[in-house]
């Protein structure tokens, strides 16, 4: 036999491990580097871990979460003003909250959750460099879907009641999704919960159709 063909035997035979062995390695890299992808905090989580405080009690003349008066007044400045008073600190606030490991797009979306839960209907803002993540079907419920699934109203199906899930389904889940998202029936877009993303809905109708129970 010939010794090039031999070799060239042996080169190919050596291409599908080569292969596999290469995408293991790119798997493991880009594995490791979403692994240490930081994940910014949700407006929430900003709010309980330095915001709440302050602001829960409404200490030291901090606008109270849940004020509407003296959030209206706040919010009327638009989010700009507020961000730039947080990162620079005003009368008994120091900069950042005294938390010089969150990031302006943290503090953000702290501010928009404290003039939501007052009354507040602004969007969350994303990072253009890390997305925030998507909040838990749970969460979303707790928030929004419970208003009207929580007790049926108007017809709405009760969060757990797979017996009257199970019809809504027959069409497929991707379907009850787009209807969640286009508004159906007495249901506005999005549960009427505007800055919900597509798959915070699909998150939300699956933990209702799979919970043992309604959330209290």
């Amino acid at each position: 036999m010939d010794a090039r063909y031999t070799h060239h035997r042996r080169v190919a035979s050596a291409w599908p491990a080569a292969i596999a062995a290469a995408a293991i390695l790119a798997a493991l890299f880009f594995t490791s580097t979403a692994r240490a992808q930081p994940i910014e905090r949700s407006g929430k989580e900003v709010v309980d871990q330095v915001c709440a405080n302050c602001h829960r009690t409404g200490v030291n003349g901090a606008p109270r979460i849940g004020d509407r008066k003296a959030w209206s007044k706040r919010s009327e400045q638009g989010l700009a003003a507020l961000t730039s008073h947080a990162l620079e600190g005003i009368r008994n606030m120091p900069p950042h909250g005294g938390n010089f490991k969150m990031t302006d797009v943290e503090i953000q979306r702290g501010i928009t959750y404290m003039v939501n839960q007052s009354g507040g209907h602004w969007t969350e803002p994303s990072s253009r460099t890390i997305p925030i993540a998507d909040r838990s079907g749970e969460a979303v419920v707790k928030a929004r879907c419970v208003e009207c699934h929580g007790e049926g109203k108007m017809g709405a199906p009760k969060v757990g009641d797979r017996a009257a899930w199970i019809p809504r389904l027959q069409q497929g889940f991707d379907s009850l999704v787009r209807s969640a998202i286009n508004g159906h029936g007495a249901m506005p877009p999005r549960g009427g919960m505007a800055s919900l993303t597509d798959n915070e809905v699909r998150n939300a109708i699956a933990y209702m159709v799979g919970a043992p129970a309604a959330p209290k």
